[in-house]
């Protein structure tokens, strides 16, 4: 089930919400709904695959009780137990999400080999990534004794399976949710900034990231095009994926403060970064963090003897990031990207020299910038091949002139909603705050809410047009 469907606005939502605030907090009676609840808005639309989600669970459940009876005994079982864990998660997403990337790859280099190994077509499950991460981290977090284990597995189960953030995030910590969990509250200040926290998401999936999606797709998936398409193309699908999943995450979290939950943030304005180093502590923060506390500092972080174990270090880190949005050698190259790009700010140390000095700040801003677009063409592209053929048009290679009457006219049409993007990009609302203080925020957020609602309304006007597009990061 989608957020952005009619079914889910207009019937699961208003039942699941009016059902939990009718039933007690005894024995657990809200979390048992809840618990329900998400098993059936994942079952909704892929039925069988909620099995497979049910059995990570299973899976982990049990890992965690052994390494927790292990800890204290022996240090050499809980090893094993914890490696084990390590493996079996991993190789449920490398079955689901990379078989059929392997196969297909090892029957191109060696044609030989197509009558011994068969092309797989596993369907990938959707959110495999983040539940079996979220589901990782809490075994691990168990080993190194930050929790206790979870010995009620429907309450293991709901941290898992919780609805507003099973499919696309943000990567929740099971430390940031367990007391929540077994208690929390909920007022009517948070009830009320959560509905409007979901309500921005919405209205930035409807109305800003489906709009862009209009011309990405046509742009990606044009044979020749001018300089400007290709580039216009480019800066619309850098805000189509912003304002995706941004707007996802803020659905999420919405949904999860209507419920007494408090998950962490996701985005904090990633697009006015300066450096590389500073977009990635803004983008996808769940997900940086993620791999920072359990892969990066593992590895030896940045406290290691030499600059080349650094650069090993970071290298495996955005390569697993890379492999782990998509299997596809674009995912591959775009992480390999991001971890030249890092490892070159970190040796150099030109983060520290740009924030240090005030008239470097745009110019840091448009390299950041460039490479992000670059970035997300390789990330948008089906394979290499496109990717090259699209950055050929963007640096006039094979283009189709430098400019073209319908570029033109696009740019026109959408120079309205490339405004509001670039707008709806900045941390304008903190500066007003900021400016006029504290008297100014009731009137702002009157404004605020007010126009949330109006959008809401055009927002599902649209949906009910069918005007929509699934969420980019229900891929991965």
């Amino acid at each position: 089930m989608l957020f952005t469907s009619l079914e889910f606005l207009f019937l699961f939502l208003p039942i699941t919400v009016g059902v939990y605030f009718a039933l007690p907090f005894r024995w657990g009676i809200k979390n048992y709904w809840l618990l329900g609840a998400s098993i059936l808005f994942y079952a909704w639309g892929e039925p069988s695959f909620v099995f497979i989600m049910l059995a990570s669970i299973l899976f982990n459940y049990f890992a965690a009780l052994l390494v927790s009876s292990c800890r204290n005994r022996s240090p050499m079982a809980t090893k094993f137990f914890l490696a084990a864990t390590v493996v079996g998660n991993l190789a449920v997403i490398g079955l689901w999400k990379y078989a059929n990337f392997v196969t297909f790859s090892l029957r191109a280099v060696f044609p030989a080999l197509q009558g011994v190994i068969p092309q797989t077509s596993f369907i990938l499950p959707i959110g495999i990534s983040f539940f079996t991460f979220q589901a990782l981290s809490y075994v691990i977090d168990v080993y190194r004794g930050t929790v206790r284990v979870q010995r009620n597995p429907f309450y293991l189960a709901l941290y898992i399976a919780l609805f507003p953030q099973l499919i696309a995030g943000p990567i929740v910590r099971y430390p940031t949710v367990c007391s929540q969990i077994e208690y929390r509250r909920v007022s009517l200040d948070g009830f009320t900034s959560g509905v409007f926290r979901f309500l921005l998401g919405f209205n930035k999936k409807m109305l800003l990231a489906n709009t862009f999606a209009i011309v990405a797709d046509e742009c990606f998936a044009s044979g020749t095009q001018s300089v400007a398409g290709s580039w216009l193309g480019a800066i619309c699908y850098t805000f189509q994926i912003f304002f995706d999943f941004s707007g996802y995450s803020d659905m999420a979290i919405g949904l999860g403060r209507i419920f007494g939950f408090q998950f962490p943030e996701n985005f904090n304005y990633p697009y006015i970064s300066r450096s590389v180093t500073e977009f990635w502590r803004r983008w996808h923060m769940s997900l940086s963090s993620w791999f920072r506390d359990y892969l990066y500092f593992p590895l030896g972080g940045s406290r290691v003897d030499s600059k080349w174990r650094l650069c090993f270090n970071l290298m495996v880190v955005w390569f697993a990031t890379g492999v782990w949005h998509g299997a596809n050698w674009t995912f591959i190259l775009w992480g390999t990207l991001y971890g030249v790009l890092i490892i070159a700010e970190k040796l150099t140390g030109l983060p520290k020299v740009i924030e240090s000095d005030r008239r470097l700040a745009i110019p840091g801003w448009l390299v950041t910038m460039f490479f992000v677009v670059v970035g997300w063409v390789l990330f948008r592209s089906d394979d290499l091949g496109a990717a090259g053929r699209y950055f050929g048009a963007m640096f006039g290679i094979c283009a189709d002139g430098l400019v073209d009457e319908r570029t033109t006219f696009c740019a026109s049409q959408m120079l309205v909603v490339l405004c509001a993007g670039v707008f709806a990009s900045l941390p304008l609302i903190p500066a007003i705050k900021q400016r006029f203080g504290v008297c100014a925020t009731p009137y702002l957020s009157l404004i605020w809410h007010s126009l949330q609602i109006v959008l809401f309304g055009v927002s599902v006007s649209y949906l009910a047009m069918n005007a929509h597009n699934p969420f980019i990061y229900f891929n991965f």
